[in-house]
């Protein structure tokens, strides 16, 4: 099957899956009013793929079937930039807000595939070569694909895999005729109803520890899977006009906590299967260097939007002064310094193993935990600059009403001719943006779907401990050169 299209898409989610919302369960995702919109976007995203063919797809290596191109195993820095524009084009379809569109996880097992060495040590090739096929399935049926990576946090004392007598941690129940049995929970996976697939991968290392084996599975299983339950977060969706919510009518991914109550998963599915070693080994050479292009291009992406729509928010009541100047400076600061970083990292593209080019990690390993402070900026600047203009926005119903309409369009006027509708336009776009209950789960999303600000920049410090040994110390030559 080649790159589907949005209808084809919709079609696959209309299977057994169990997913539960505000405690009812939702007897078709593509239909129920929480969740339409989100669907209606997805659905935009794989018609949007043929719109821009030239952009986003590429032959199959194999068939010559058309696959986007967000699946490409990259073999050269020229691949890398072949992505970027791919990448780019989706993001911009969202304006970024998507954090879990489909190529997050297409990039993912694209950069999985490409290091099947690193899955294939320690005697696991079969999980390999597992992975390896399950990637081209991936790629030529176009499928939207989720994962769920974090154990859930039951008493931090104790630690994830030891609460709750290590039965609430994802774990491996049984070998079975066709493949194994699991059990336990995982979260958090974003996007769920609308994923055709599941992944499970490592998030965190085990400790090296026999008793952890249990725990390091790694697979993939259809969201209609028997046993697996989606149980999904209040819904930031908004019903209504897009002009009055142009986010939350259409941008809520959607969160949920998984349960696998005793969910059988089949042998060719599985790419880690108790193998502590292998499970702890695979995410530590290039996956952060392969997926940040994608999540930093979509940071990129979103951060551009940022910056022109609160330039418009000043621009409509004239705002020119000094404190308004510095707060869009801000903001094009971060923007700017996210571009050059992933222009960085794209020049210093090199072969990192087993013929799979990825970009040079350090500026990423940059970005990581500066976009989670970042964003939460971002916002505090949009209601600054709105003030109290973002809670006197009137509807679009409002606008209409020939009523209200004249006495709307003389006191909501902007500066230098702008009409009321357009201002109006604005605001409300902020607020969805930065203070709805879409614009909060979207802060709270920036600030940990990498993982905590706090732990990457302890990670990156780690990172550069290495790369300091390995060099002639500046320090040293400084020093020593003063003394002469």
């Amino acid at each position: 099957m080649p790159a589907r299209r949005g209808k084809d898409y919709v079609e696959g989610l209309r299977d057994e899956r169990r997913v539960w919302l505000d405690g009812e369960p939702v007897a078709d995702v593509t239909e129920h009013p929480a969740f339409e919109g989100a669907v209606a976007t997805l659905a935009a995203l794989f018609d949007f793929q043929h719109e821009a063919a030239a952009d986003c797809l590429f032959p199959h290596p194999v068939t010559g079937e058309p696959v986007n191109l967000s699946h490409l195993i990259p073999r050269s820095a020229a691949d890398l930039v072949r992505r970027h524009g791919a990448l780019r084009r989706t993001a911009e379809q969202s304006a970024g807000l998507l954090g879990r569109s489909p190529d997050y996880l297409n990039v993912t097992f694209a950069g999985f595939a490409g290091r099947a060495d690193l899955w294939g040590r320690g005697g696991n090739e079969e999980g390999a070569a597992n992975l390896v096929a399950y990637q081209d399935e991936l790629a030529r049926r176009d499928l939207a694909l989720t994962h769920t990576i974090i154990h859930p946090t039951v008493d931090k004392t104790l630690g994830d895999l030891a609460s709750g007598n290590g039965e609430v941690a994802l774990h491996k129940v049984a070998d079975t005729e066709h493949g194994i049995l699991v059990r336990g929970a995982r979260v958090l996976a974003t996007l769920a109803p609308f994923a055709d697939e599941l992944a499970v991968y490592p998030g965190q290392p085990l400790p090296n520890d026999p008793s952890a084996s249990r725990y390091a599975l790694a697979f993939s299983i259809p969201m209609s899977t028997p046993g697996l339950v989606a149980l999904c977060r209040g819904s930031c969706s908004l019903p209504g006009a897009v002009f009055d919510h142009p986010f939350s009518t259409r941008f809520d991914e959607q969160d949920a906590f998984v349960v696998f109550d005793d969910v059988e998963v089949p042998r060719d599915r599985i790419f880690v299967d108790g193998d502590v070693e292998t499970y702890n080994g695979v995410m530590a050479s290039g996956w952060v260097a392969n997926v940040m292009q994608q999540t930093s291009i979509r940071a990129y992406v979103k951060l551009q939007f940022a910056y022109e729509l609160a330039t418009r928010m000043a621009e409509a009541v004239n705002a020119t002064d000094v404190g308004t100047r510095q707060m869009l400076g801000e903001i094009w600061s971060y923007a700017e310094l996210t571009r050059a970083a992933v222009a960085a990292a794209e020049a210093g593209a090199h072969e990192w193993g087993n013929g799979v080019w990825f970009c040079d990690e350090r500026p990423f390993r940059a970005l990581r935990p500066t976009l989670p402070q970042w964003f939460p900026r971002v916002n505090e600047i949009l209601k600054l600059l709105g003030s109290h203009n973002l809670l006197a926005a009137p509807t679009e119903a409002e606008l209409a009403d020939p009523r209200l309409a004249p006495l709307l369009g003389r006191y909501l006027q902007g500066a230098n001719g702008l009409d009321a509708r357009e201002r109006v336009r604005l605001f409300r776009a902020a607020w969805d943006f930065a203070g709805s209950a879409l614009g909060g789960r979207n802060e709270l999303y920036e600030r940990f779907y990498l993982a905590s600000a706090a732990s990457t920049y302890q990670m990156a410090h780690t990172h550069a401990r290495r790369e300091l040994a390995e060099r002639p110390s500046l320090v040293d030559a400084v020093l020593a050169r003063l003394d002469r």
